[in-house]
């Protein structure tokens, strides 16, 4: 298997029915298969899933701790909607994590580790020019979170994580495309800087790529929801 292969699976291979709810739910918003505003009813997870309405309240707790999930008061779980002012907070956050990361990922990049940033790139581009969205998506999240892995702080990466998923939830609902069409011309120039150790460049690199993402954003964009959860959701097979 892959890494971006693994990637997409499953946020860590599920174990129990609500470890499998929680990385099935986790895929689709990484991958916007699952919208903002998505109403996720425990009936409907449980029957998705065969399993009981405890492991599903169990798995919608753990997603509301990351933020993906919204528990509302005597209406249930629902995918979570960043207003206006969480999108502009959630890319200072990014921004402001991701320029550490950047000084620590500068003095720890091997050349392998930016071999498989170019590769990640490349991918990116094809999977783009193919129309392949939920790959786009994937692979561009994958290199941001392959800079977090770099600078080897597990404290900051598990931030990274979080807003990495919640910014493609905003770029989803703001953004008239969904995602950017950024990749080649800003990710390219990044891992220049990193493998000419230019960390003034870098720093300043990231934060034109964050900014111009959050330019991107139009806060009167209604959300809209096509398909049911059942076809948004890569269910785990079914026991023989």
């Amino acid at each position: 298997m892959d890494e971006i292969t693994a990637d997409r699976q499953g946020f860590d291979a599920p174990r129990m029915p609500e470890d499998a709810i929680t990385a099935s739910i986790l895929a689709a918003v990484a991958e916007q298969r699952l919208p903002a505003g998505t109403k996720l009813g425990e009936q409907a997870l449980s029957d998705l899933f065969q399993c009981h309405r405890a492991n599903v309240r169990r798995a919608l707790t753990s997603l509301a701790a990351q933020h993906v999930v919204e528990l509302r008061p005597n209406r249930g779980a629902f995918v979570a909607t960043p207003s206006p002012e969480e999108a502009r907070e959630v890319f200072e956050a990014r921004r402001t994590i991701e320029r550490t990361l950047a000084r620590s990922a500068i003095g720890r990049a091997t050349d392998a580790d930016i071999a498989k940033m170019r590769a990640t790139i490349a991918q990116e581009v094809t999977a783009r020019a193919s129309g392949d969205k939920p790959a786009e998506l994937r692979l561009s999240r994958a290199f941001h979170m392959r800079l977090a892995t770099i600078a080897a702080n597990s404290v900051l990466e598990r931030f990274l994580t979080e807003l990495t998923l919640r910014t493609t939830l905003i770029l989803g609902l703001y953004n008239e495309t969904g995602t950017t069409t950024c990749a080649e011309s800003e990710h390219a120039p990044i891992v220049d800087a990193i493998e000419a150790r230019d960390e003034p460049r870098l720093v300043a690199l990231i934060d034109e790529h964050l900014l111009h993402l959050e330019a991107g954003l139009d806060f009167s964009r209604p959300a809209t929801r096509t398909r049911t959860l059942a076809e948004q959701l890569t269910l785990p097979p079914v026991a023989e």
